[in-house]
């Protein structure tokens, strides 16, 4: 049976040594942060397991005296402390993940639960991760959050579980939307050219996922299937256009782990019970995905070299994401009838300055044989099943106009070799 317990009783759970996970994005229990921080020292000697994005402002590592964190995922506010080594790094695709955390049995997992409208505690808007916590931690703790409203489609909570919980406020955490320049309406516009009635769509976040769901405004019968939603799925749902009718499982469904957006999508999440929050043993599954006819995976890049091999973590030395979904979804891509997988990206970085087509990348996140289509806003290039030479070209193709002859320079000296 679960129970309530008080903020001291929370702080005397840690001891040194222990690995505790801890939830991250849009439901990060930063409630119960807020205490550890506050007290100084409970958590010295603890290792923190987190995969956060950008809006998770804090390093754990830095919470107590002598505490590391563990991520699988870089952002900005974790250079001081992966410098100073007490933030270390592991490359793990999400589904990978999800199976390292059930099999790694944290001593603690703290979690965020919120009541639905209904009044029924469920998980919050991000749970990719929640039911390996759930059955690998040796023991959970909740932040029960009164400021929040749970999705209407996540996970409930099992009272009856063994559960502590500790009522505590803080703010949702939301991601403005993104704003669409010129550069990424032209790649939404040719990303939206591929799409075709009836497909099963996962997306990312940013300007040109923004650009490629708000061209899809005359297509019918889409679904979706993703590691994430926002505002631009939530729109075509809203508008008719992301029904779910032509999915073989979770037929009417939309299925994500994570809602990563504004307070509109928090607020529309919280009466809309379409839209089904899944872990990541699910939303990354190939055996799942498979049973989806033509599942579009649409992702972005760093940089992609004349092989094909795809950069989507590092630029210039330092590790500044992580290996994250896009290949889980790649691969999945090729297992279902009918799929495609895209990655959609500008041709250049630093305002014109650096090709993002390059001779070679500068360390590969996606395998040559897992790409699949490449857009950048000057044109489509489609290298399944193509030879080493032709896709070379077809790249060159798309990119920046400056960079074209170099290019062709590089790809005699591959040719040689």
């Amino acid at each position: 049976m679960s129970e309530y317990i008080d903020e001291r009783t929370f702080v005397e759970l840690f001891s040194p040594g222990q690995r505790v996970y801890v939830g991250a994005y849009t439901n990060e229990p930063n409630g119960l942060i807020d205490i550890i921080a506050a007290d100084g020292k409970c958590a010295a000697g603890v290792t923190f397991i987190q995969q956060p994005l950008v809006i998770n402002a804090r390093d754990l590592s830095d919470l107590a005296p002598e505490a590391q964190m563990l991520t699988f995922f870089m952002t900005p506010v974790l250079k001081e402390g992966f410098a100073a080594g007490r933030v270390r790094y592991v490359p793990m695709q999400m589904r990978a993940v999800h199976d390292y955390i059930e099999q790694s049995e944290p001593d603690i997992a703290l979690l965020q639960v919120a009541k639905d409208i209904n009044g029924e505690l469920r998980f919050g808007p991000a749970v990719d991760f929640v039911q390996a916590a759930l059955d690998g931690a040796k023991q959970v703790v909740f932040q029960v959050n009164p400021d929040m409203t749970a999705p209407l489609g996540s996970l409930p909570v099992d009272m009856q579980a063994p559960y502590l919980m500790v009522e505590v406020s803080s703010d949702p955490l939301l991601l403005p939307i993104a704003k669409v320049d010129e550069t990424s309406q032209a790649i939404g516009d040719l990303v939206a050219s591929i799409v075709r009635d009836g497909d099963c769509l996962q997306t990312g976040v940013g300007a040109v996922p923004a650009a490629i769901l708000s061209g899809l405004g005359d297509r019918n019968d889409l679904g979706f299937h993703g590691g994430l939603i926002d505002d631009g799925v939530m729109q075509l749902a809203i508008d008719g256009n992301l029904s779910g009718t032509s999915k073989a499982i979770d037929t009417g469904k939309h299925v994500t782990g994570i809602a990563l957006g504004s307070e509109g999508l928090l607020d529309w999440l919280a009466q809309e019970s379409n839209v089904v929050f899944r872990s990541a043993n699910y939303t990354h599954e190939v055996s799942v995905i498979r049973q989806l006819d033509n599942f579009v995976s649409i992702n972005s890049a760093v940089e992609i070299d004349l092989f094909g091999q795809v950069n989507a973590e590092m630029t210039g030395g330092r590790q500044i994401s992580g290996t994250g979904g896009s290949v889980d979804f790649m691969r999945a891509s090729k297992a279902s009838k009918g799929g495609r997988s895209i990655v959609a990206m500008s041709a250049t970085a630093r305002r014109g300055e650096v090709s993002r087509i390059v001779p070679r990348v500068e360390i590969v996140t996606a395998l040559r044989t897992d790409v699949d289509i490449v857009v950048t806003e000057f044109g489509i290039a489609r290298l399944r099943d193509t030879p080493l030479e032709n896709r070379a070209r077809q790249l060159i193709d798309i990119a920046h106009p400056d960079f074209r002859d170099q290019l062709e320079d590089e790809l005699k000296t591959v040719l040689k070799s």
